[in-house]
């Protein structure tokens, strides 16, 4: 997508600080697009992603916090609104990962993990949404996951929140596509991290591309699901995975 796509809009990407979220805030900027940073403990990160997203030329706001908590999201929501105005375009991207045997697992393990990529995904909609139906346009894009999709091993809470999550997210798409609002997920497969130079050979033999993802992989994605070319994408689940099995 050219320079300037998205020019004028904003974007709230949650779980910014590094890897998926910090590329996907990049690319929005080369777009045009302000974008709210958001991240729950690495502050110095998150910084480290707006100084690119400025690099970019465009607006950045880091803004501290857990989307697992309703009083952080309520006043990451506050100043982002008071910054920007609207937020067009929410990148539900924060997740808690923990391994434990489900035979282990508190009350305690599964609310952390719920509150965070479903409940927290929840909140980010319903304070923006607003916004974008009074503009008539807006984008929301949640994240699933190939393992989560496929049942999570020692990670039920997570299989279970982002299966709630594409509920919501088709849910969602239902409901506010006459709005001109889109809803849709992204699942992505084996992707390397920002810190890693080279494939997980054991991995990437399991790839039919060959290959892992790049966060950049999953942030084209997402750069075009919250395009204007995408107008008539909704309530879809899109896996860039390389051609595994979903």
């Amino acid at each position: 997508m050219a320079n300037g796509t998205l020019a004028g809009r904003t974007a709230f990407v949650s779980g910014s600080g590094h890897n998926i979220g910090r590329a996907i805030s990049v690319r929005l900027a080369e777009m045009g697009c302000n974008v709210v940073v958001n991240g729950s403990r690495d502050e110095d990160a998150c910084k480290e992603t707006a100084r690119r997203v400025q690099a970019a030329g465009a607006s950045a706001l880091v803004l501290m916090g857990d989307m697992g908590s309703a009083g952080d999201v309520e006043r990451i929501v506050a100043a982002a609104l008071e910054r920007f105005g609207t937020v067009d375009i929410v990148v539900n991207n924060a997740a808690r990962r923990p391994h434990k045997p489900f035979l282990e697992t508190t009350d305690e393990d599964w609310d952390a993990v719920i509150d965070v990529a479903l409940t927290g995904a929840f909140r980010a909609c319903r304070a923006f949404l607003p916004g974008m139906v009074e503009h008539g346009w807006g984008r929301i894009v949640n994240f699933a996951g190939m393992k989560a999709i496929h049942g999570y091993f020692e990670g039920a809470p997570i299989s279970a929140a982002k299966h709630g999550v594409w509920g919501l997210t088709k849910a969602l798409s239902e409901e506010f596509a006459p709005k001109g609002i889109t809803a849709n997920i992204v699942s992505p497969g084996q992707i390397r991290s920002e810190d890693v130079d080279a494939d997980d050979p054991s991995r990437a033999a399991k790839i039919p591309a060959g290959f892992m993802g790049t966060p950049d992989d999953i942030a084209a994605t997402v750069a075009f699901l919250a395009s204007p070319e995408a107008r008539f994408l909704t309530g879809q689940m899109i896996a860039v995975n390389g051609g595994q099995e979903t």
